[in-house]
């Protein structure tokens, strides 16, 4: 077993040799941030596919292909020409000997030498195997999967969010490559901009957090390191949204202060993430996208159009976007509704007054009362919300006013554990748990003691949320179990815990 990658930092900070101990501090050579990395539990593929493979954003006849050759991940320039010539094919087996589709795309220095490939003319509801080759190498073969039409029995899939490299390892990720899933949904904090030691930054040379470009690349290519992450790419096709410390915590994307830095670290997400060709400055992260007939998902983003939080006309969702998720409200067809939603849309009040975090959709207050009035008033049937952010596990009632405990229910938020990135104390848990469930009459569940994923299993029928959680991010393939499982039934606004699962431990459970 590798040392513990926390204890080991925290230990370095102690005794002030951080420096020698974080992979990223600037005044390690390549080969000495990788001798660090290692130490930390890293290991990539053989290169130049350092960092794995993965797909994504699957559609009936075509699915985004990745990869990014790095043979020297933590490097901030590659030892490569300008442009390398990169192979790909697609084959209905493992072994390629069906192959259904094949060819070459640049990878460029301009974009990281990464790769992002579309291939279309893919049968529906199928699986397919993939690789890439370049210089003589071939990268390990990844799976993936296209969305099927018409009438689908089943979806399985799975959501993470909020994975700090620094504060543990990912075994949530090796279960969630080893789970047989249709796909799986990230829900933001895929890399953090800072280096936090219980409660300190790490400091690298150039200061606490990144900046630029080839800083975000290396953070990036770090957290690829972990095995784990990259068996989970290669396994699943994935769809993905953002959240701030993609960039830097708690930002306005509309602020013209971070424009540099915000394009720099939508650049780097673009180059690591199995998204389709796109303005890597500026991706359209926003999107429809539906499972057959049985699941029809509107992934959001929360970051680039907001604007800053508490003004009587803020907005989180920007113009653009408001109309379109408005127009998709209206139209709604049957299925299930699922909002891929990166923070907190449910109102979490203080007693007493006010909100603990208004970073989150307590922060525009009047537009989301805007669209979830709009939600009640067309009639939106079997809305159910997946969110991270919190590194707790929450399960919310979803109302058009928070503020009227009589008003309708309206749909369901699940908020998930994180991956790995620090929650509160096990004290401030229990006893902040049961005075959040006082103050806010919509909140159904708490536990912030764990960390994991959220697995949901759909049918026409049902949709449940079973909450998986690792023993202790300290081991890095620590054991996967289901704490609690939560069943919303269709047609049946509000969500209700599986009887078999009730006793799991919590720090707050509404009893009615």
């Amino acid at each position: 077993m590798a040392v513990n990658r926390r204890d080991l930092l925290r230990g370095a900070a102690a005794a002030g040799a951080l420096g020698l101990a974080w992979p990223l501090s600037g005044r390690l050579t390549v080969a000495q941030a990788t001798e660090a990395a290692v130490a930390l539990g890293a290991r990539w593929d053989e290169p130049p596919f350092t960092l794995g493979v993965g797909s994504g954003d699957p559609l009936p006849d075509s699915v985004a292909l990745w990869t990014r050759l790095a043979p020297e991940p933590l490097a901030e320039t590659q030892p490569l020409p300008d442009t390398v010539e990169v192979g790909w094919e697609v084959a209905a087996d493992r072994g390629f000997r069906r192959r259904v589709a094949a060819g070459t795309a640049p990878a460029g220095a301009e974009l990281g030498h990464s790769v992002h490939v579309e291939v279309t003319g893919l049968e529906p509801g199928r699986c397919y195997f993939y690789r890439f080759s370049a210089r003589g190498r071939t990268s390990r073969v990844g799976r993936t999967r296209t969305a099927p039409v018409g009438r689908v029995g089943r979806v399985r899939f799975a959501s993470a969010n909020c994975q700090a490299f620094h504060d543990g390892y990912y075994a949530a990720h090796r279960g969630i490559a080893s789970e047989r899933l249709d796909f799986v949904v990230h829900l933001g904090d895929y890399i953090y901009e800072h280096g936090k030691v219980g409660g300190d930054h790490v400091r690298d040379h150039e200061g606490p957090a990144v900046t630029t470009l080839p800083a975000y690349r290396r953070r990036h290519a770090l957290y690829k390191g972990d095995p784990a992450l990259r068996d989970a790419h290669a396994a699943h096709p994935w769809f993905v949204t953002w959240d701030d410390h993609e960039v830097v915590n708690d930002y306005s994307g509309t602020r013209p202060s971070l424009r540099r830095r915000r394009d720099a670290g939508y650049q780097a997400w673009y180059e690591h993430m199995p998204v389709r060709p796109d303005h890597p400055t500026t991706p359209r992260v926003y999107r429809e996208r539906r499972w057959g007939d049985l699941l029809d998902l509107s992934i959001l983003d929360l970051r680039q159009y907001r604007s800053e939080q508490n003004l009587p006309d803020g907005t989180i969702l920007g113009a653009e976007q408001k109309a379109w998720l408005r127009d998709r409200i209206s139209t709604a067809g049957d299925g299930w509704h699922c909002w891929v939603n990166s923070i907190m849309l449910s109102q979490l009040a203080r007693t007493g007054g006010g909100y603990y975090f208004t970073d989150q959709w307590d922060g525009f207050r009047a537009e989301r009362t805007e669209v979830l009035t709009h939600v009640h008033d067309t009639g939106m049937p079997d809305l159910v919300v997946i969110t991270g952010d919190w590194h707790s596990a929450f399960v919310d009632d979803i109302r058009p006013d928070f503020d009227d405990p009589s008003a309708p229910v309206i749909g369901t938020e699940f908020t998930a554990h994180s991956i790995s990135s620090g929650a509160y104390s096990p004290e401030w848990n229990a006893t902040n748990g049961p005075v959040m469930g006082r103050a806010n009459p919509h909140l159904k569940y708490f536990e912030g003691n764990h960390y994991g994923y959220d697995l949901y299993e759909v049918t026409p029928g049902r949709w449940s949320t079973h909450l998986r959680v690792i023993g202790d991010r300290r081991v890095p393939d620590s054991p996967v179990r289901t704490l609690t499982t939560f069943h919303v039934d269709r047609g049946r606004p509000g969500s209700y815990e599986d009887p078999a699962t009730r006793t799991s431990p919590a720090q707050y459970r509404r009893d009615t």
